[in-house]
Protein backbone atom coordinates (compact mmCIF):
# COMPACT_ATOMS: atom_id res chain seq x y z
CA UNK A 1 0.00 0.00 0.00
CA UNK A 2 1.25 3.48 -0.87
CA UNK A 3 1.90 5.63 2.18
CA UNK A 4 -0.15 8.74 1.44
CA UNK A 5 -0.80 10.32 4.84
CA UNK A 6 0.14 9.83 8.47
CA UNK A 7 -2.86 7.60 9.18
CA UNK A 8 -1.38 5.10 6.72
CA UNK A 9 1.80 4.93 8.79
CA UNK A 10 -0.30 4.63 11.94
CA UNK A 11 -2.22 1.67 10.49
CA UNK A 12 1.03 -0.02 9.47
CA UNK A 13 2.54 0.47 12.92
CA UNK A 14 -0.56 -0.92 14.63
CA UNK A 15 -0.51 -3.98 12.39
CA UNK A 16 3.18 -4.83 12.68
CA UNK A 17 4.37 -3.66 16.09
CA UNK A 18 4.07 -6.10 19.00
CA UNK A 19 0.85 -5.36 20.88
CA UNK A 20 2.66 -4.31 24.05
CA UNK A 21 4.72 -1.76 22.08
CA UNK A 22 1.73 -0.41 20.16
CA UNK A 23 -0.31 -0.09 23.34
CA UNK A 24 2.52 1.82 25.01
CA UNK A 25 2.91 4.31 22.16
CA UNK A 26 -0.84 4.76 21.68
CA UNK A 27 -1.75 5.01 25.36
CA UNK A 28 -3.52 7.96 26.90
CA UNK A 29 -4.31 8.50 30.56
CA UNK A 30 -7.55 7.07 31.99
CA UNK A 31 -10.33 7.37 29.36
CA UNK A 32 -7.98 8.85 26.72
CA UNK A 33 -10.30 11.85 26.37
CA UNK A 34 -7.50 14.41 26.24
CA UNK A 35 -5.45 12.27 23.85
CA UNK A 36 -8.37 12.10 21.43
CA UNK A 37 -9.37 15.73 21.93
CA UNK A 38 -5.92 16.84 20.79
CA UNK A 39 -6.87 15.62 17.31
CA UNK A 40 -10.58 16.44 17.32
CA UNK A 41 -10.01 20.07 18.33
CA UNK A 42 -8.35 20.83 14.99
CA UNK A 43 -11.48 19.77 13.14
CA UNK A 44 -13.47 22.55 14.87
CA UNK A 45 -11.08 25.27 13.69
CA UNK A 46 -11.87 26.70 10.26
CA UNK A 47 -9.87 28.79 7.84
CA UNK A 48 -10.96 32.13 6.38
CA UNK A 49 -9.39 31.65 2.95
CA UNK A 50 -8.40 34.73 0.94
CA UNK A 51 -8.08 34.49 -2.84
CA UNK A 52 -6.00 35.87 -5.69
CA UNK A 53 -2.78 36.26 -3.74
CA UNK A 54 0.61 35.63 -5.36
CA UNK A 55 1.76 32.28 -3.94
CA UNK A 56 4.23 31.43 -6.70
CA UNK A 57 7.08 31.66 -4.18
CA UNK A 58 6.75 30.09 -0.75
CA UNK A 59 9.28 29.99 2.05
CA UNK A 60 8.37 27.86 5.07
CA UNK A 61 11.69 28.15 6.87
CA UNK A 62 11.66 29.46 10.42
CA UNK A 63 14.07 29.88 13.32
CA UNK A 64 14.11 28.23 16.73
CA UNK A 65 15.97 30.45 19.19
CA UNK A 66 17.99 31.84 16.29
CA UNK A 67 18.76 28.55 14.50
CA UNK A 68 17.11 28.12 11.12
CA UNK A 69 15.11 25.00 10.29
CA UNK A 70 13.67 24.08 6.90
CA UNK A 71 10.03 23.97 7.97
CA UNK A 72 8.13 24.56 11.22
CA UNK A 73 7.77 20.91 12.28
CA UNK A 74 10.18 19.30 14.73
CA UNK A 75 10.28 15.92 16.47
CA UNK A 76 8.93 15.88 20.02
CA UNK A 77 10.61 13.90 22.80
CA UNK A 78 9.30 10.36 23.09
CA UNK A 79 10.88 7.40 24.83
CA UNK A 80 11.93 3.91 23.85
CA UNK A 81 12.44 4.28 20.10
CA UNK A 82 14.02 0.83 19.83
CA UNK A 83 10.55 -0.59 20.47
CA UNK A 84 9.75 0.70 16.97
CA UNK A 85 13.05 0.18 15.12
CA UNK A 86 16.39 -1.45 16.06
CA UNK A 87 18.46 1.70 15.54
CA UNK A 88 16.04 3.62 17.73
CA UNK A 89 16.87 7.26 18.40
CA UNK A 90 19.89 7.14 16.09
CA UNK A 91 17.51 6.80 13.15
CA UNK A 92 15.32 9.60 14.48
CA UNK A 93 18.32 11.91 14.80
CA UNK A 94 19.45 11.10 11.26
CA UNK A 95 15.98 11.83 9.88
CA UNK A 96 15.80 15.19 11.65
CA UNK A 97 19.19 16.18 10.27
CA UNK A 98 18.27 15.18 6.72
CA UNK A 99 15.09 17.26 7.01
CA UNK A 100 17.03 20.10 8.66
CA UNK A 101 14.74 20.34 11.63
CA UNK A 102 14.94 19.99 15.41
CA UNK A 103 14.91 16.69 17.28
CA UNK A 104 14.27 16.71 21.03
CA UNK A 105 15.94 13.62 22.49
CA UNK A 106 14.24 12.11 25.55
CA UNK A 107 15.77 11.33 28.92
CA UNK A 108 14.21 7.90 28.33
CA UNK A 109 16.10 7.13 25.13
CA UNK A 110 17.19 3.61 24.28
CA UNK A 111 20.38 5.04 22.76
CA UNK A 112 22.90 7.13 24.66
CA UNK A 113 23.25 10.85 24.12
CA UNK A 114 26.68 10.09 22.69
CA UNK A 115 25.21 7.63 20.15
CA UNK A 116 22.49 10.09 19.16
CA UNK A 117 25.03 12.87 18.72
CA UNK A 118 27.42 10.70 16.67
CA UNK A 119 24.60 9.45 14.42
CA UNK A 120 23.82 12.93 13.11
CA UNK A 121 26.74 15.29 13.74
CA UNK A 122 25.83 18.91 13.28
CA UNK A 123 22.09 18.35 13.56
CA UNK A 124 19.90 20.63 15.66
CA UNK A 125 19.17 18.71 18.86
CA UNK A 126 17.62 19.67 22.17
CA UNK A 127 17.63 17.45 25.24
CA UNK A 128 14.45 16.76 27.20
CA UNK A 129 14.93 16.37 30.94
CA UNK A 130 12.97 14.62 33.66
CA UNK A 131 14.23 15.55 37.10
CA UNK A 132 14.69 12.54 39.35
CA UNK A 133 14.94 12.36 43.12
CA UNK A 134 18.63 11.65 42.62
CA UNK A 135 19.52 15.14 41.44
CA UNK A 136 23.10 14.11 40.67
CA UNK A 137 21.81 11.90 37.84
CA UNK A 138 19.85 14.81 36.34
CA UNK A 139 22.79 17.17 36.74
CA UNK A 140 25.13 14.78 34.95
CA UNK A 141 22.67 14.36 32.07
CA UNK A 142 22.38 18.10 31.57
CA UNK A 143 26.13 18.54 31.57
CA UNK A 144 26.64 15.60 29.19
CA UNK A 145 24.08 17.04 26.77
CA UNK A 146 25.74 20.45 26.75
CA UNK A 147 29.21 18.94 26.28
CA UNK A 148 27.92 16.93 23.29
CA UNK A 149 26.61 20.02 21.52
CA UNK A 150 22.90 19.81 22.27
CA UNK A 151 21.57 23.32 21.79
CA UNK A 152 18.60 23.51 24.16
CA UNK A 153 17.32 21.99 27.41
CA UNK A 154 13.64 21.05 27.50
CA UNK A 155 12.26 20.60 31.01
CA UNK A 156 9.10 18.50 31.13
CA UNK A 157 6.86 20.02 33.79
CA UNK A 158 3.79 17.77 33.69
CA UNK A 159 5.10 14.49 35.08
CA UNK A 160 5.42 14.59 38.87
CA UNK A 161 3.87 11.11 38.74
CA UNK A 162 3.26 8.83 35.78
CA UNK A 163 -0.25 8.96 34.31
CA UNK A 164 -2.55 5.98 34.68
CA UNK A 165 -2.46 4.23 31.30
CA UNK A 166 -4.80 1.26 31.45
CA UNK A 167 -3.31 -0.88 28.68
CA UNK A 168 0.20 -0.55 30.09
CA UNK A 169 -1.09 -1.71 33.46
CA UNK A 170 -2.95 -4.64 31.90
CA UNK A 171 0.10 -5.60 29.84
CA UNK A 172 2.51 -5.22 32.74
CA UNK A 173 4.56 -3.02 30.42
CA UNK A 174 8.32 -3.26 30.76
CA UNK A 175 11.17 -2.87 28.31
CA UNK A 176 12.38 -6.16 26.77
CA UNK A 177 15.52 -7.51 28.48
CA UNK A 178 17.79 -6.55 25.57
CA UNK A 179 16.76 -2.87 25.70
CA UNK A 180 18.06 -0.37 28.22
CA UNK A 181 17.41 3.22 29.16
CA UNK A 182 20.93 3.94 28.03
CA UNK A 183 21.28 7.34 29.67
CA UNK A 184 20.20 6.01 33.05
CA UNK A 185 21.87 2.61 33.23
CA UNK A 186 22.58 1.80 36.84
CA UNK A 187 20.64 4.82 38.11
CA UNK A 188 17.42 2.94 38.85
CA UNK A 189 15.26 0.04 37.71
CA UNK A 190 13.74 0.85 34.32
CA UNK A 191 10.17 -0.19 35.03
CA UNK A 192 9.94 1.70 38.32
CA UNK A 193 9.52 5.28 37.22
CA UNK A 194 8.45 6.39 40.72
CA UNK A 195 11.92 7.84 41.19
CA UNK A 196 10.76 10.96 39.37
CA UNK A 197 10.93 13.90 41.76
CA UNK A 198 7.40 15.12 42.58
CA UNK A 199 8.77 18.06 44.58
CA UNK A 200 10.00 19.97 41.50
CA UNK A 201 8.83 23.61 41.51
CA UNK A 202 9.48 26.82 39.61
CA UNK A 203 12.51 27.44 41.82
CA UNK A 204 14.22 24.49 40.14
CA UNK A 205 14.51 26.60 36.99
CA UNK A 206 17.18 28.56 38.88
CA UNK A 207 18.91 25.29 39.82
CA UNK A 208 18.99 24.24 36.17
CA UNK A 209 20.28 27.65 35.17
CA UNK A 210 23.19 27.15 37.57
CA UNK A 211 24.15 23.92 35.75
CA UNK A 212 24.13 25.01 32.12
CA UNK A 213 24.44 27.82 29.64
CA UNK A 214 21.85 26.18 27.37
CA UNK A 215 18.55 27.96 26.75
CA UNK A 216 15.75 26.43 28.83
CA UNK A 217 12.45 25.53 27.20
CA UNK A 218 9.64 24.40 29.50
CA UNK A 219 7.26 21.74 28.17
CA UNK A 220 3.78 21.09 29.51
CA UNK A 221 2.33 24.61 29.89
CA UNK A 222 -1.43 24.89 29.30
CA UNK A 223 -2.55 28.08 31.08
CA UNK A 224 -1.81 31.80 30.96
CA UNK A 225 -0.90 31.74 34.65
CA UNK A 226 1.87 29.19 34.13
CA UNK A 227 2.97 30.91 30.93
CA UNK A 228 3.47 34.14 32.89
CA UNK A 229 5.40 32.25 35.57
CA UNK A 230 7.61 30.68 32.90
CA UNK A 231 8.50 34.11 31.53
CA UNK A 232 9.09 35.45 35.04
CA UNK A 233 11.52 32.60 35.75
CA UNK A 234 13.58 33.36 32.68
CA UNK A 235 12.91 30.48 30.29
CA UNK A 236 13.55 31.06 26.60
CA UNK A 237 10.69 28.97 25.22
CA UNK A 238 7.42 27.26 26.06
CA UNK A 239 6.00 24.09 24.53
CA UNK A 240 2.24 24.04 24.95
CA UNK A 241 1.78 20.33 25.65
CA UNK A 242 -0.39 17.89 27.57
CA UNK A 243 2.06 15.01 27.09
CA UNK A 244 0.01 13.62 24.21
CA UNK A 245 -2.87 13.09 26.63
CA UNK A 246 -0.76 10.57 28.56
CA UNK A 247 -0.72 12.40 31.90
CA UNK A 248 -3.83 14.28 33.07
CA UNK A 249 -7.05 13.22 31.39
CA UNK A 250 -9.63 15.98 31.23
CA UNK A 251 -7.24 18.80 30.42
CA UNK A 252 -7.57 20.98 27.33
CA UNK A 253 -6.46 20.10 23.83
CA UNK A 254 -3.18 21.85 23.19
CA UNK A 255 -4.48 23.83 20.21
CA UNK A 256 -7.26 25.17 22.47
CA UNK A 257 -4.74 26.17 25.16
CA UNK A 258 -2.38 27.83 22.69
CA UNK A 259 -4.17 31.16 22.32
CA UNK A 260 -4.16 32.10 26.00
CA UNK A 261 -0.49 31.13 26.34
CA UNK A 262 0.48 33.23 23.31
CA UNK A 263 -1.51 36.18 24.62
CA UNK A 264 0.07 35.87 28.06
CA UNK A 265 3.70 35.86 26.91
CA UNK A 266 3.23 38.73 24.41
CA UNK A 267 6.25 37.75 22.35
CA UNK A 268 8.69 37.71 25.27
CA UNK A 269 9.55 34.02 24.65
CA UNK A 270 9.00 31.68 21.73
CA UNK A 271 5.91 29.46 21.94
CA UNK A 272 5.72 26.00 20.36
CA UNK A 273 3.07 23.29 20.46
CA UNK A 274 2.78 19.52 20.34
CA UNK A 275 -0.17 17.14 20.42
CA UNK A 276 -2.59 16.08 17.69
CA UNK A 277 -0.69 17.37 14.65
CA UNK A 278 -1.55 15.05 11.78
CA UNK A 279 -1.75 17.21 8.63
CA UNK A 280 -0.16 20.26 7.09
CA UNK A 281 -3.40 22.12 7.71
CA UNK A 282 -3.03 21.36 11.43
CA UNK A 283 0.42 22.95 11.34
CA UNK A 284 -1.03 26.01 9.60
CA UNK A 285 -3.76 26.37 12.22
CA UNK A 286 -1.19 26.25 15.01
CA UNK A 287 0.99 28.85 13.28
CA UNK A 288 -2.00 31.08 12.62
CA UNK A 289 -2.89 30.97 16.32
CA UNK A 290 0.60 32.02 17.36
CA UNK A 291 2.89 28.98 17.55
CA UNK A 292 6.40 29.47 16.18
CA UNK A 293 6.77 25.75 15.41
CA UNK A 294 5.05 22.45 16.18
CA UNK A 295 6.51 19.14 17.29
CA UNK A 296 5.20 15.68 16.43
CA UNK A 297 5.56 12.66 18.72
CA UNK A 298 3.64 9.53 17.81
CA UNK A 299 3.87 10.04 14.01
CA UNK A 300 7.67 9.89 14.19
CA UNK A 301 7.37 6.54 15.97
CA UNK A 302 5.01 5.27 13.27
CA UNK A 303 7.62 6.26 10.70
CA UNK A 304 10.27 4.29 12.57
CA UNK A 305 7.96 1.29 12.69
CA UNK A 306 7.53 1.48 8.91
CA UNK A 307 11.17 1.73 7.84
Amino acid sequence: MAMVCLSDFEAHAKKYLPKIAWDFFAAGADDCSTRDENILAYKRIHFRPRMLRDVSRMDIRTKLLGTEISFPVGIAPTGFHQLAWPDGEKSTARAAKVMNTCYIASTYSTCTLEEISAAAPGGLRWFQLYIHRNRVVSQQLVQRAEALGFQGLVLTADLPYTGKRHDDIRNGFCLPPHMKLKNLEGAFEVCKMSLLDPSVTWNDIYWLRSLTHLPIIIKGILTKEDAELAVRHGVQGIIVSNHGGRQLDGGPATIDALVEVVEAVQGRVEVYLDGGIRKGSDVLKALALGAKCVFIGRPALWGLAYK
